[in-house]
C-alpha cells in the first residue's frame, strides 16, 4: 500500500500541477501559482483525491537539494565574493528588521516575545526556489541584480542555519547548564568545518573522481556520480556537521563548478530538478486549512505586512544607500519579498521546542502562499513602479546619487577626440569593440552595471559610467548629446528597444549599432531606430556557410558572393518585417 501511495502521490501531484500550471500560465500568471493551487486540490482539506503529505514532503526535500546543487553549479565563489560588500550587510539588516517587526506584531497579538522572535526569524528568510525561478523567468539570474539577490539569500540561509543549530542549544538546555559561548561557538565551528571539508577534500577529490568516471564513456555512470555527490554531501552535512542538507548541496554544487565537468553535470544530471521543485510548491499548498485561517486572520495580515512591506522596504533602503541604481534596488527588494522552505523548517523547530503556538503554522503557510503567488507579478511590475517613482520625484535629494540611474562616474573628463562613442556593456564583445575604437583614436565611454567591472575599468583609467543605460540621466551622463555612435554590445540587454528609442530621441544624429541573439528580435530593434543589428543566429549561419564552402574548395570570390547573398537575404527579410510592423 505504501508503494501505491508513493505512485499515486507522485502522479496525482504532477498531473494537478501540470493542469493548473498551464491554466495559470495562459492567464498570464506564474506557473508557481498553479503549483500551489494543485497542492490545495490534492491536500487533505479539500474533497476528492488526497495525496500522502509525508511522501510529498520527501519529494519536496529532494527538489530543494537538487535546486541548491544547481544554484551552486551556476553561482561561482568569486561571484559571491564580488557582492559580499552588499550581501552581508543587506542580509543582516533585513533579517534583523523583519525579525524585530515580526516579534513586535506578534507580541501585540498576545504572543510571547520568544514566540514572536522565532516567528519573525521564520518570515525574515526568502525562498530559494521562488527567488531562482523568478530570476530565471525574467532573465536576471546572471545580471548584477541576480548576483546580489542570490548572494544576499545565501547569507540569509547561512544565518538561518546558524539559528537552527542555536535554537535547540538555547531553548532545549536546562537553565543551569546553558552556556552562550558554547551555543554560539559550536554552530560556528560546525559550519566552518563543513565549508573547509567540502572545499579542501571535495575540491581535491571531486574533479579526479569525475574525470575517472568520464573516461569510462558511460553517461549513466557519470549522471549517477554527480547525483551521488549532490545527495551524499547534502546528507553528510546534516548527519556529521548538523547543518541543513540544502547548504551542503549548495556547497557541493560550488565544488563541482570548479571542475571542467560543471556544464555536463548541469545538463545531464539535473533533468529531474524542476519536477521535484514543482512538488515543493505542491507540498506547501497541501498545508492550507481555510477553517483555521478564518479563525486567526490577524496573524496572517501581520505576517504579510512584514513580508510585503517591511522586508522589501528595508532591502530597498540599504541598496539605495549603498549607491546602487534604483532599478537594482527595487529588483532585489521585490525578489526577496516572499518566504519559503527555510521558514517552514524554522517553524517546525519552534513547534518541537514548544515555543510557537498552533496558529503560527497556518499563518506562515497562508503568508507563504500569498507572497509566493504575487511575487512573480510584483517583479514584472518593477519597470512601471520605477518610472512612476521617478516621475513623482519620490527619491530624496541626498539619495539621488544612489537611487538614480547614474550612480558613479569614473574619470569624468571623458573622451577628448572629435568623434565619440558610447559602448553599453563590457563583456567580450564590448572589450573588442572598445579596443578597436581606441586603435582608431576614438576613446569610448563605457556604461556598465557590474560594480566589479566598473572598478576595474576605473582603475585602468577608462571613462566609465556605472548605471542603467535605459535611463535618460545615465545616457546624458555618458555624453549622449555629443556622441556619434551608440553600441549595444551585449545580446541580453533588457529594454534594448526602449533604450534605442530614448537615445535617438536625445540625439537624432546618433548612429546606433545593436546586438541581439535572435533574428526575430531584429525588426523591433530596427523599428526603434537602430541602424545596424547584428544577430547571433545570423552570424553563426554565415560563419558555418563560409566554413563549408571553404572545405569544398570554393574560391574567395565565390565565398564572398555567397556570404553577401546570405547577408542580403537575412537583412531584406527582416527589413520587410520591420516595414510591415510599422505599417
Amino acid at each position: 500500500m505504501h508503494n501505491l501511495d508513493l505512485i499515486l502521490t507522485l502522479t496525482g501531484g504532477l498531473v494537478a500541477a501540470l493542469a493548473l500550471g498551464l491554466i495559470t500560465n495562459r492567464l498570464g500568471l506564474s506557473p508557481i501559482v498553479g503549483y500551489l493551487l494543485a497542492g490545495i486540490v490534492v491536500g487533505p482539506y479539500t474533497p476528492g483525491f488526497v495525496a500522502n503529505k509525508e511522501i510529498a514532503d520527501q519529494f519536496a526535500e529532494m527538489g530543494v537539494i537538487l535546486l541548491m546543487f544547481g544554484v551552486g553549479l551556476q553561482f561561482h565563489f568569486k561571484e559571491l565574493l564580488a557582492v559580499k560588500h552588499i550581501a552581508i550587510p543587506g542580509a543582516v539588516f533585513q533579517s534583523l528588521t523583519a525579525t524585530a517587526l515580526g516579534a513586535l506584531a506578534m507580541h501585540f497579538l498576545g504572543w510571547t516575545w520568544t514566540a514572536g522572535i522565532i516567528f519573525g526569524l521564520a518570515i525574515s528568510v526568502a525562498s530559494t526556489v521562488v527567488l531562482i525561478r523568478v530570476l530565471v523567468d525574467n532573465n536576471d539570474l546572471h545580471t548584477p541584480t541576480g548576483h546580489i539577490a542570490v548572494g544576499w539569500l545565501v547569507m540569509e540561509d547561512l544565518f538561518t542555519v546558524f539559528a537552527l543549530v542555536m535554537l535547540p542549544a538555547i531553548f532545549g538546555a536546562e537553565s543551569g547548564e546553558f552556556n552562550l559561548l558554547t551555543a554560539i561557538g559550536l554552530p560556528t565551528l560546525k559550519i566552518g568545518a563543513l565549508v573547509a571539508f567540502v572545499f579542501i577534500v571535495g575540491g581535491w577529490g571531486v574533479p579526479r573522481l569525475l574525470g575517472y568516471i568520464a573516461k569510462t564513456g558511460s553517461r549513466e555512470l557519470f549522471t549517477l556520480a554527480v547525483l551521488m555527490m549532490a545527495l551524499g554531501i547534502a546528507v553528510g552535512s546534516a548527519q556529521f556537521f548538523g547543518v541543513s542538507m540544502a547548504l551542503g548541496a549548495f556547497l557541493a554544487g560550488m565544488v563541482v563548478a570548479r571542475s571542467e565537468f560543471s556544464m555536463r553535470a548541469a545538463t545531464e544530471a539535473l533533468p529531474m530538478r524542476d519536477a521535484f521543485a514543482v512538488l515543493f510548491f505542491v507540498s506547501v499548498g497541501m498545508l492550507v486549512d481555510f477553517k483555521s485561517l478564518l479563525e486567526s486572520p490577524a496573524a496572517v495580515i501581520a505576517a504579510l505586512a512584514v513580508i510585503l512591506i517591511g522586508k522589501p522596504l528595508a532591502a530597498w533602503l540599504l541598496v539605495v544607500v549603498m549607491r546602487y541604481p534604483l532599478k537594482v534596488a527595487l529588483s532585489v527588494a521585490v525578489a526577496l519579498a516572499q518566504i519559503g522552505e527555510f521558514s517552514f523548517i524554522l517553524a517546525t523547530v519552534g513547534r518541537q521546542l514548544n515555543i510557537l503556538p498552533d496558529a503560527a503554522s497556518n499563518a506562515l503557510v497562508a503568508a507563504a502562499i500569498v507572497s509566493i503567488t504575487i511575487n512573480p507579478m510584483l517583479y514584472r511590475a518593477i519597470d512601471p513602479i520605477e518610472s512612476w517613482m521617478q516621475r513623482q520625484g519620490w527619491i530624496p535629494k541626498f539619495l539621488k546619487g544612489g537611487a538614480g540611474t547614474t550612480t558613479k562616474t569614473a574619470n569624468a573628463p571623458g573622451p577628448k577626440t572629435s568623434r565619440r562613442a558610447i559602448v553599453v556593456g563590457y563583456g567580450p564583445v564590448g572589450q573588442t569593440v572598445s579596443r578597436l575604437l581606441r586603435d582608431n583614436e576614438i576613446e569610448p565611454t563605457v556604461i556598465e552595471l557590474s560594480h566589479d567591472t566598473f572598478e576595474k575599468l576605473r582603475q585602468k583609467g577608462t571613462h566609465v559610467i556605472y548605471g542603467d543605460a535605459s535611463h535618460p540621466d545615465t545616457l546624458k551622463g555618458a555624453g549622449i548629446m555629443e556622441a556619434d555612435f551608440l553600441i549595444l554590445s551585449a545580446s541580453s540587454i533588457q529594454a534594448s528597444r526602449e533604450l534605442i528609442k530614448e537615445a535617438v530621441k536625445l540625439n537624432p544624429r546618433l548612429r546606433v549599432l545593436a546586438r541581439t541573439a535572435y533574428l526575430r528580435e531584429l525588426p523591433s530593434l530596427l523599428e526603434a531606430g537602430a541602424h545596424e543589428v547584428f544577430t547571433g543566429e545570423g552570424e553563426v549561419a554565415l560563419s558555418m556557410t563560409e566554413h563549408i564552402l571553404r572545405s569544398f574548395g570554393a574560391t574567395p570570390e565565390q565565398i564572398d558572393r555567397e556570404s553577401e547573398r546570405i547577408r542580403e537575404e537575412v537583412l531584406d527579410v527582416n527589413i520587410q518585417k520591420s516595414a510591415a510592423a510599422k505599417a
